[in-house]
């Protein structure tokens, strides 16, 4: 019987993904299969999975199709009794799998799974987070879910394969950002719990598929996702006051940090800042 199926979702990652997979099938303690399944990269990261793991199942997408659709093109061929998301920009030491898979075993309330992220020095990253994008102006509209954890990090994350097939996969309307969150919410909606498993640990370069796009690009992406969510999930009126709230801060954090940019000496994380809430404003003022 196969313990794990491994689905990870590549794009322009070929100086990554080989250690990825090389830690992935290190694991001996329990039976899996891998999936790669590549959106249309324009590295040679097919001609490293090809030569280096011919027993990797590879998907090459001619385009690119992105996160949420990726995973799911391989979810039917998944045969393990629980399914692991993992990001090509991540490492797992020995013992990873068999801790998530443990930890399932014990909670069967749980549906998925986050493991404890952590920087490629060791220190911990944000794993685990109790309250929805925007839930804070959502006035208990998602109060009745199950458990505590809203949802985790979806760098890493693993499920039981037949709950996941029965809230149809990922939401293929996100393109990228926002789809674990909404997976995380499908899957409490559905009457299970979302967990962390603290022992089992994942190290995480974080932020590699988007590396090549410009800042302005990253954030607007993200913004429209986020926007996507809240109009999925709650309610008109929550989504014009996040809308409004998001406008207010925008404008306040322009103005103070022109105010305050030809006093830095280091300007680069400011202006990081600036371009950041431009974005913000210009995409949700114009919504």
């Amino acid at each position: 019987m196969i313990d794990f199926s491994i689905v990870i979702v590549s794009y322009n990652t070929a100086d990554l993904i080989g250690e990825c997979l090389a830690s992935a099938l290190a694991s001996e303690d329990c039976e899996k299969e891998i999936f790669v399944v590549d959106n249309a990269s324009t590295d040679n990261s097919t001609d490293v999975i090809r030569r280096q793991f011919p027993g990797v199942h590879l998907t090459a997408n001619i385009e690119n199709r992105g996160f949420a659709a990726a995973n799911n093109q391989v979810l039917p061929l998944c045969r393990g009794r629980f399914i692991f998301f993992l990001n090509p920009d991540t490492v797992l030491p020995l013992r990873t799998l068999k801790t998530l898979g443990d930890f399932l075993e014990r909670n069967p309330l749980v549906g998925l799974a986050g493991a404890r992220m952590v920087n490629p020095d060791g220190t911990d990253q944000e794993s685990v987070s109790q309250r929805y994008p925007g839930e804070q102006y959502a006035a208990g509209e998602l109060s009745a879910l199950p458990g505590r954890i809203a949802c985790v990090l979806g760098a890493a994350m693993a499920a039981r394969t037949d709950i996941i097939r029965a809230v149809n996969g990922f939401d293929e309307s996100f393109f990228l950002y926002g789809e674990d969150e909404d997976l995380c919410l499908r899957i409490r909606e559905a009457g299970y719990e979302i967990g962390y498993a603290e022992n089992a640990v994942v190290m995480h370069v974080g932020g590699q598929s988007e590396r090549q796009s410009p800042t302005a690009e990253r954030w607007r992406k993200k913004v429209r996702a986020e926007y996507h969510f809240y109009r999925k999930h709650y309610r008109p009126e929550t989504v014009d006051r996040i809308r409004r709230a998001d406008i207010m801060k925008a404008r306040w954090r322009i103005f103070s940090l022109r105010a305050t940019m030809p006093f830095l000496r280091d300007k680069t994380a400011a202006r990081e800042k600036l371009t950041r809430y431009k974005v913000i404003y210009e995409e949700t003022k114009g919504m």
